[in-house]
């Protein structure tokens, strides 16, 4: 099963006419709420490759859905504070893209992962399980825990869950 969850309109589109080509079953995750534009319409959007969409030495962000725009507010926060943060978007859980993430790894030394998923069996255990076998580096996992989901306004639930770029922020801060 194919595993994407797209982080703007562009991407959506893109991905979803790609999903219709695909040979085999796709699971499509997409949220309810408008979200800032991160891709433009020239933007190279591919099933199982990642698009780095800011370059970093000292961190690697890597998010998914709409935490992606999260992610690079957050790395313009931590840019304030000196810290260089990279931001990947993994629009694709499976297959995930292991040469985009292992080669942030090494480049990098840490990652955040962020989306608004369980931590388990989301996009942080997919980037912990590639880690772990093929680059190990620190991670902090910005998600929802272990913890039974509610229903409510998609901002104030991200603020519960924390979900939002100043949490990305104090992510990073513990693995650096």
């Amino acid at each position: 099963m194919t595993v994407i969850n797209p982080s703007d309109g562009v991407s959506a589109a893109k991905l979803i006419r790609q999903a219709v080509a695909f040979e085999g079953p796709a699971y499509i995750r997409l949220g309810r709420s408008a979200v800032p534009a991160v891709y433009e319409e020239t933007s190279a959007i591919e099933i199982g490759k990642g698009c780095c969409l800011r370059p970093g030495r000292d961190i690697t962000v890597i998010a998914t859905g709409i935490m992606v725009a999260e992610a690079l507010e957050a790395a313009k926060i931590l840019a304030e504070e000196g810290i260089d943060a990279r931001v990947i978007d993994i629009h694709t859980i499976k297959p995930i893209d292991e040469e985009m993430i292992c080669k942030a790894a090494q480049e990098t030394g840490a990652i955040v992962t962020a989306e608004e998923h369980s931590v388990i069996g989301g996009l942080g255990g997919a980037v912990a399980e590639v880690t772990a076998r093929l680059c190990p580096v620190k991670i902090a996992m910005v998600g929802q825990q272990d913890v039974f989901g509610e229903s409510g306004k998609p901002d104030e639930l991200m603020q519960k869950y924390g979900l939002k770029a100043e949490n990305i922020v104090a992510a990073a801060k513990r693995v650096l």
